[in-house]
């Protein structure tokens, strides 16, 4: 096989960008079909994509996509809540699947994702943790493991959103959805797991919805003894801002931001991303174009081989039992230990 017909389950705005993206610059793939609840919706999108490929197929229902025989890989951007379900279908038809984060929602439900992965005998997930494929973590992944920097002792991890227009948005989600980010670097980084996490508060911002703890400050420690402090804060309104200091015992190194001699950030008007003298990126999807492209494109080639790579289905287990013991530790503003696999 030379070339995947690949299917995206839901056309959100993380689905509708990889759609586009298969559609237009992916080598070895063309797009077959979308699903989505929301027909009208996938039926727009499918009409602004079909062309020279031919035309794109709509399903209301997921399933339907995954049990198409023209489809030969599914890229899943659906909520969280429905991933083990169409995972389960996936592994069980046997076609490659590149599914956004989180895995599932909760250690359980991934785990048994996990075992129906291995009882088929085959490794088809994929999880999508881009960073793992942007240039920038790329190089600070290189620069940790060739001990440059001696023995690594801290990582500060910074991730803020312009804002959240969820009306829904809770504070857990904050741990769940963004944080979960944050874990996956701090064990790929380091090359190693997260013993205990501790998520504390300050102050909310007065733009968080109610009850909703926004910014969250979490800390973990790994198994080495390395602290990682995290800072999400999802209502910053200055923009979209992802960046790491590595600290270890010979140098540092910091990757994510523009350069000044004094660096600062101030909030933007009526919605709009703020500057820091040059502009902030509005969100995930601009800040990390390369890095999706070069994912998207890394699991085409890999599902082509009969191959996995970046992130595993036990790695998004690991980080959804990390985020569990997040989310106790929000409640109870104590640490809790990660039990792994």
């Amino acid at each position: 096989m030379t070339s995947l017909r690949v299917g995206v389950v839901g056309v959100g705005l993380m689905g509708a960008d990889h759609a586009r993206r298969l559609a237009t610059r992916i080598a070895g793939a063309s797009l077959v079909a979308l699903a989505d609840p929301d027909v009208e919706r996938a039926q727009a999108l499918a009409d602004e994509l079909g062309g020279a490929g031919g035309p794109v197929r709509v399903h209301a229902d997921p399933l339907d996509l995954v049990a198409d025989e023209g489809v030969d890989a599914v890229l899943l951007a659906s909520p969280g809540s429905v991933h083990e379900e169409q995972l389960l279908a996936c592994i069980e038809r046997g076609v490659h699947v590149l599914c956004e984060k989180p895995l599932t929602m909760d250690g359980d439900s991934s785990r048994r994702v996990v075992e129906a992965e291995r009882a088929g005998g085959r490794d088809l997930v994929q999880v999508g943790f881009m960073r793992r494929f942007d240039p920038e973590y790329v190089r600070l992944h290189e620069m940790l493991a060739d001990g440059r920097f001696g023995r690594p002792l801290v990582l500060h991890q910074t991730h803020r959103n312009l804002s959240v227009p969820n009306p829904d948005f809770r504070s857990e989600m904050i741990v769940r959805d963004s944080l979960v980010h944050e874990v996956d670097c701090a064990r790929w980084l380091l090359g190693e797991e997260i013993a205990s996490v501790q998520v504390i508060g300050p102050t909310p911002t007065r733009h968080a919805l109610d009850g909703v703890v926004d910014p969250q400050i979490s800390i973990f420690r790994m198994a080495s003894g390395a602290v990682v402090t995290n800072e999400v804060f999802v209502n910053s309104r200055t923009g979209y801002e992802v960046r790491v200091e590595a600290v270890g015992e010979d140098g540092s190194a910091i990757i994510g931001r523009p350069w000044g001699e004094v660096y600062t950030t101030t909030a933007g008007h009526d919605g709009a991303a703020g500057t820091w003298g040059g502009p902030i990126v509005p969100d995930y999807r601009v800040r990390f174009e390369r890095a999706y492209d070069l994912e998207v494109q890394a699991w085409i080639d890999a599902s082509l081989r009969g191959e996995v790579v970046g992130a595993t289905s036990r790695d998004g287990w690991i980080s959804t039992l990390v985020c569990s013991a997040g989310m106790e530790s929000l409640a109870s503003g104590r640490p809790v230990d990660v039990a792994l696999p």
